[in-house]
């Protein structure tokens, strides 16, 4: 297939590197609509295999989203889903947005995932661990899940150990002024709505491109109550006040530059749930993407256990991050 030039800087010698059997690369690409500001290329040595890992912005540019995709496909170990959720689940079913699915409809050959694998098997452990191994006690703290229905196992865990969390899935997806402050809540009116809300366009709940640099504060209250706020960090980022003093932020991505911005507003640390490379966090598809080449299953093969057990493999636990202690 010829190449664009134009398509991204990276995708030509993406396709063109030789694959020498003796000197195996594992290459795994996420492909966002998120901004190309965030672009990073690493390659790091995993449980015996080296990876080149590729973060490759479009800007919220749905067709070169596409023409990536499609360019990638049969050339790289598994493509990942960025600054987009293909999965939208509920305790008992998972609804997939059919713009992102239409994006990635011509990758026939490339395992292509979102981190919807992870986000149900690794962020429910997570939160497990933090209980189990006394970082946190949700017991005592007042959490803030800005999302629940793209982090069902994160907000179903939070369910079993704190008495006082607002999913903020309303407030933050929607933008109505509505607290949900039980998971069962979000669950029934979820599995209400999202059948529409999938068939609308992507962009009217989630960040894409250039606004996902924007800061537009809201709901201030529910973050002062707040002691411990998690989920998905352009969330976060976008929603959250500039006074964050003595809070925990649990999220996925954080570069440098957002862990200074985190210090500045005060917050006094910050938990990623994927492993540390290169002394940043690459997102949850990517390491889903990871996880699924180590397997070596065919992705809907993959069970919990298989993440999981790579992940005890790779002796993973949540890295907390003293902002200011």
């Amino acid at each position: 297939m010829a190449q664009s030039p134009t398509v991204h800087p990276r995708v030509n010698a993406i396709v063109s590197a030789p694959d020498d059997p003796s000197t195996r690369v594992r290459h795994v690409v996420s492909v966002s609509l998120g901004t190309s500001k965030r672009d990073k290329t690493h390659k790091t040595e995993i449980l015996g295999e080296v990876f080149e890992i590729d973060r490759l912005g479009t800007d919220g540019d749905h067709s070169r989203f596409k023409e990536i995709m499609e360019s990638l496909d049969g050339h790289v170990d598994a493509l990942g889903v960025g600054g987009a959720d293909i999965w939208l689940a509920t305790e008992t079913k998972r609804y997939a947005f059919r713009e992102i699915q239409a994006l990635i409809s011509g990758v026939k050959k490339t395992p292509v995932v979102d981190g919807s694998g992870l986000k149900h098997t690794l962020e429910r452990r997570t939160i497990e661990v933090l209980q189990a191994d006394g970082t946190v006690d949700f017991g005592k703290e007042n959490v803030l899940l800005v999302s629940a229905v793209d982090r069902f196992g994160m907000a179903q865990a939070l369910d079993k150990v704190c008495p006082n969390t607002v999913y903020g899935d309303f407030l933050f997806g929607l933008g109505i002024p509505i607290k949900i402050h039980k998971y069962k809540t979000v669950s029934s009116l979820a599995n209400i709505l999202l059948p529409i809300v999938t068939r609308l366009p992507f962009q009217w709940f989630y960040p894409t491109g250039e606004k996902q640099e924007e800061r537009k504060p809201k709901y201030p209250d529910v973050f002062a109550w707040a002691t411990f706020i998690c989920g998905d960090w352009h969330y976060i980022r976008r929603y959250a006040p500039d006074n964050l003093k003595g809070k925990t932020i649990l999220t996925q991505t954080l570069r440098s530059a957002d862990l200074e911005w985190l210090k500045s507003t005060g917050a006094r640390r910050a938990i990623t749930t994927t492993p540390v490379m290169g002394g940043e966090t690459f997102a949850t598809n990517v390491m889903e993407g990871v996880l699924l080449t180590l397997v070596g299953k065919p992705h809907d093969q993959m069970t919990e256990q298989d993440y999981l057990g790579k992940l005890a493999e790779l002796d993973w636990k949540p890295n907390v991050i003293e902002l200011n202690p």
